[in-house]
């Protein structure tokens, strides 16, 4: 290729190199094939702690200002190349001879046949062929291809909520980075998959730190993570109950969270304001044990009534207790009770605007039904 051809690809291979900084969580490679004639020389750039350069067999750090130099003198003694720009959810290609040189995107979500995997009657939103490398990591996906028998409820679950997140986001607004906490994470199922949804689907960028107090999950959660190169994801072991976010979040999130852990996991997102919290509560276990109210004891004295009143009641204490501390608070049925009966999600969007009537709507069901809800506890930790 000729000097005038070089300086034209410069152009182009000066914005990947800026965007492979910025986007240096999300990058894979930029991979150049050189030819002449028939045959073709590859090369391979790589960017963790340094820029390494790979071509030839022989792999070198090479400092940023002087990358561009060698790429140059290289292209000058072929006849044309090929550059690949990759990062996770997208790709650039430029194309460059002495008679073109041409920039192109390419949307790789576009490269999966998304009918591939017709398993459960229902169209996912993140399709299981789509991120079939994410879900075979987590567990999900066996490697034919389909989810596991045992993982089909699971996954139905969480792509439900990744679906309904969709909501959430354009009540929060656009973010430069949207930053996510998945309280009492456990396995990070949920952080995973609206990990890809949001990076490689929306195009959005995000960054998510998963809390739990187990360490076998968290040291999980962290090889997967470095297995698949989410290098936006990070996890934490901590007590939820004294753990406060170094940053505001855009959105907590907590998927079956039990009992009280789901308080747990609304303290933290109502301390550190978040913008938005989204909880699908499990094992109403805490107000079960304290409640009575004696207009109902020809109810409650049916156990299994008992309990399902108290998934209501302390349901209902939850969504008071954050309209009274600032949030706007909406409960849907997010899923069939037949994929599981604890199908209620809880969405609270941070306002600003502490709700009096809430608050004593909340005193007032305390004192009639002598109770302490948990929600309560555990703000009392931090400031609100």
């Amino acid at each position: 290729m000729n000097k005038k051809t070089v300086s034209k690809v410069n152009l182009f291979f000066g914005g990947l190199v800026s965007r492979m900084e910025e986007n240096k969580d999300f990058f894979n490679d930029i991979t150049i094939n050189l030819k002449s004639g028939t045959k073709n020389f590859p090369a391979k750039i790589l960017y963790t702690d340094d820029i390494t350069l790979d071509y030839q067999a022989v792999k070198r750090n090479v400092e940023k200002d002087g990358l561009w130099d060698i790429i140059a003198e290289e292209l000058l003694k072929y006849d044309e190349a090929q550059i690949i720009y990759s990062e996770r959810g997208a790709k650039i290609v430029i194309d460059a001879n002495d008679k073109k040189v041409n920039m192109r995107h390419e949307d790789v979500t576009k490269e999966i046949n998304k009918t591939s995997v017709v398993q459960t009657g229902r169209e996912y939103v993140v399709n299981p062929a789509l991120a079939k490398d994410l879900l075979e990591e987590i567990g999900i996906l066996a490697k034919n291809g389909k989810i596991k028998n045992d993982k089909i409820r699971k996954y139905n679950q969480i792509d439900y909520f990744v679906e309904l997140m969709q909501g959430v986001l354009k009540e929060i607004g656009d973010r430069d980075e949207y930053v996510i906490f998945d309280a009492a994470c456990g396995k990070s199922y949920l952080s995973f998959v609206m990990n890809f949804y949001l990076k490689e689907i929306l195009k959005k960028k995000c960054h998510f730190i998963g809390v739990d107090y187990s360490e076998t999950v968290i040291e999980a959660s962290k090889r997967m993570a470095k297995n698949l190169g989410y290098n936006n994801m990070e996890f934490i072991k901590a007590d939820l109950t004294e753990y406060t976010p170094p940053i505001r979040p855009d959105i907590v999130v907590s998927l079956h969270a039990c009992d009280t852990a789901t308080d747990m996991a609304l303290a933290l997102g109502i301390r550190a304001k978040s913008r938005a919290i989204v909880s699908v509560p499990c094992c109403h276990k805490d107000i079960l044990k304290q409640y009575s109210y004696e207009p109902f004891e020809a109810i409650t004295k049916h156990g299994i009534l008992k309990a399902r009143l108290a998934d209501t009641l302390t349901d209902g204490l939850r969504a008071a207790y954050l309209e009274s501390v600032g949030y706007k608070v909406s409960m849907i049925e997010y899923i069939s009770p037949l994929e599981t009966p604890k199908n209620i999600m809880i969405r609270a969007v941070y306002t600003g605007k502490k709700n009096e009537k809430s608050k004593q709507d909340f005193e007032n069901l305390k004192e009639m039904l002598n109770v302490k809800p948990a929600i309560e506890r555990f703000c009392r930790k931090g400031e609100i």
